[in-house]
């Protein structure tokens, strides 16, 4: 876009109001806040087109309290979320308010009458634990909030705004996924986060505020929401939008081009590199591409024939080998067998021998009994009791018989370490057997070792010359394909710019709308600053270019602020003509707070009133809150709606202490 030539001042504001517009399309006429539904009323706040000031009085500032005020925690930010929460917002607070704000009003709700177009409709949505959400087009705002039945939710009076404000082109020409209405995004764009601090255009919701704005109203990327911005402000077309996606499908079939290029020139090199240190090259002088291929090709093909030369060696050598090998092996096996065996059996033979031979004492001296035997009843020998007469006992011990039985045992004795004999003889002989098995299998493994290294050196030899003619020939292949890879990038680097180049024709031809946003906001700047002050919005490939120039460029917090309030106030002037798809409608929260100068806030406030009262009549809604006191004519009714105190309790917003 072309800038404005210094030689010409900056022209003053001016507003162009269409004809037979009488009051703001979409406005907020009442916000109302109950205990319950028919309950206490807690807040009744009627709003107006034009200017409403909320002000929470602090420091010596409260003309109304003998102590110093407290301006901070008032419930400003609160009333702020509630218009947004009845206007279709998710959410009134973040999760520990709202937790808070629930816990204490149980059964509460809060209400607004939203004017769309003329009509009214009366919005109920509850602040505790009910779920029933309504917003009825004619209906009245106390019935509603008393209504039982099924609730109609929040979505008819967002498909009212979308439709009516809007249009149904807009969430296309926004790229918003198929389901997505517009409203919410141009809402978060109407209604800042003050914890945004009004440090950038494209700032719209923060995440410590809670409110779940959808994107792109929400999220780190700020390209999507100068996307929905464009689109609001009719700075874009759906050709544009054609040639956008166009550009992005390019773009992206352009870094997988260039992403496949890397990965075949690293293929390459890797290939290359391998083949020199495989085919022993790498002292040798080599010829550059692509006649070093040729070269490795050839040198491939030498080594693949020499490996082809090498003895093969005798297949049924090797295979009578690891029979012989598996027969010593088994032989070895058995002799292992046959010993453990007999290690298991000495052990048994032993101890049957060992009982056998404890008999023996007992056998001995029972046979020396019946020699010279003791009676058992009176203990006397029975050689004398035969002698002079026994009354008692008439039975002798048989002599004969127990000999026999000693004589039986002994013979047993013999026998059993004969066997316990021939048990450790036959151990001792199968040693030279296993000795002679194990060296049998060691000679025949090391026969297999060297038949198989013979024949796996050649194989090696194969495989690596084979794989290096392999390798070879996939250089020649990548030669071809990497040819490919860059005429297709040349391709698509050409599409894209020729692309781009009708992206910058259709900047250019909304150079018109931009300019008549940036000649309002110059004109804004100039009545801020005063002197030669003057500012300029430009439309570029990179975005938003918002330059303010007072004595040279400044780019001070405060300027920061001051871009951000006044390019909003120029595209309400611009929704005011008619010349946007979205209302002249914007809640402001604290831009004082932002570092804002008093005499810039002072000039701020007269704008507003100008404007207002002098360049477009009460066709559009604008709300403020600040503790900052207002400038003193506008410092009381019609345009300072409420006073909140952060003291006492009954001075809040919801008039107690959460």
């Amino acid at each position: 876009m072309s800038q404005q030539d210094d030689l010409f001042p900056v022209p003053p504001l001016s507003v162009e109001v269409p004809q037979g517009l009488k009051e703001p399309r979409l406005w907020v006429r009442r916000l109302k806040i109950w205990e319950a539904p028919g309950g206490e009323v807690i807040r009744d706040i009627e709003l107006r087109p034009g200017l409403n000031v909320v002000w929470s009085p602090d420091g010596d500032d409260d003309p109304n309290s003998d102590v110093r005020a407290i301006g901070h925690g008032s419930g400003k930010t609160l009333f702020c979320r509630l218009l947004r929460y009845c206007l279709g917002e998710a959410r009134f607070a973040d999760e520990v308010q709202r937790d808070a704000i629930s816990t204490t009003l149980l059964n509460g709700f809060v209400g607004a009458e939203v004017i769309l177009d003329g009509a009214c409709w009366a919005v109920v949505r509850p602040l505790g634990a009910q779920r029933k959400h309504f917003a009825i087009k004619g209906g009245d705002l106390d019935a509603v909030a008393t209504m039982e039945g099924a609730a109609t939710g929040i979505e008819p009076l967002i498909d009212a705004i979308d439709a009516a404000i809007l249009g149904e082109g807009t969430a296309q020409l926004a790229r918003l996924s198929p389901d997505q209405h517009a409203w919410p995004i141009a809402l978060a764009w109407a209604s800042r986060d003050q914890e945004c601090r009004f440090d950038d255009v494209l700032d719209w919701r923060a995440p410590a505020s809670g409110s779940d704005a959808p994107q792109p109203a929400s999220g780190d990327a700020k390209g999507p929401r100068l996307l929905a911005m464009r689109a609001f402000l009719m700075a874009i077309t759906e050709e544009e939008q054609a040639a956008r996606r166009q550009e992005q499908e390019i773009s992206g079939q352009l870094d997988e081009a260039r992403r496949q290029r890397s990965f075949l020139e690293w293929d390459q090199t890797r290939r290359v590199d391998g083949l020199v240190r495989d085919l022993g090259l790498s002292d040798t002088s080599l010829p550059e591409m692509p006649l070093l291929l040729d070269s490795l090709k050839s040198s491939a093909e030498q080594k693949l024939a020499a490996a082809a030369k090498l003895p093969a060696g005798n297949p049924s050598e090797l295979s009578e080998a690891r029979s012989s090998l598996q027969a010593a092996r088994a032989t070895l096996r058995e002799a292992e067998l046959k010993v453990t065996g007999l290690e298991v059996k000495l052990p048994l033979e032993e101890k049957i021998l060992s009982q056998l031979s404890s008999e023996i004492p007992g056998l001995s001296a029972a046979v020396q009994t019946a020699a010279s035997p003791i009676c058992p009843i009176c203990e006397v020998p029975l050689d004398a009791a035969l002698a002079e007469g026994c009354k008692l006992s008439h039975r002798l011990p048989d002599a004969a018989q127990c000999r026999a039985r000693w004589d039986a045992k002994r013979q047993e004795v013999e026998a059993q370490e004969q066997v316990v004999s021939g048990v450790r003889t036959e151990m001792e002989s199968t040693k030279p057997e296993i000795a002679l098995a194990i060296q049998n299998v060691q000679q025949a493994e090391e026969r297999v070792r060297r038949l198989e290294e013979a024949a796996d050196a050649r194989n090696t030899t194969w495989r690596a010359a084979t794989r290096s003619v392999e390798d070879a020939q996939r250089c020649a292949e990548l030669v071809d394909e990497l040819a490919t890879a860059k005429t297709t990038i040349s391709s698509a680097d050409g599409k894209l710019q020729r692309v781009r180049e009708q992206l910058r024709g259709f900047e250019d031809k909304q150079a018109q709308t931009i300019g008549a946003i940036s000649q309002k906001f110059s004109a804004i700047v100039r009545r801020f600053l005063g002197g030669d002050a003057k500012g300029a919005i430009r439309l570029t490939g990179k975005g938003l270019e918002i330059s303010v120039e007072a004595g040279g460029d400044r780019r001070t917090a405060a300027i920061e602020s001051l871009k951000v309030l006044a390019f909003d106030l120029s595209c309400l002037c611009l929704s005011i003509e008619g010349r946007t798809r979205i209302p002249a409608f914007l809640i402001h929260d604290s831009p004082r707070e932002a570092d804002l100068g008093q005499t810039i806030y002072y000039e701020y406030f007269q704008l507003l009133k100008q404007l207002e009262e002098e360049l477009a009549g009460a066709v559009f809604q604008y709300v403020v809150t600040t503790t900052t006191k207002p400038p003193q004519e506008l410092n009381r009714e019609p345009w300072r709606r409420v006073v909140l105190r952060g003291a006492p309790g009954s001075e809040r917003l919801l008039r107690r202490d959460l």
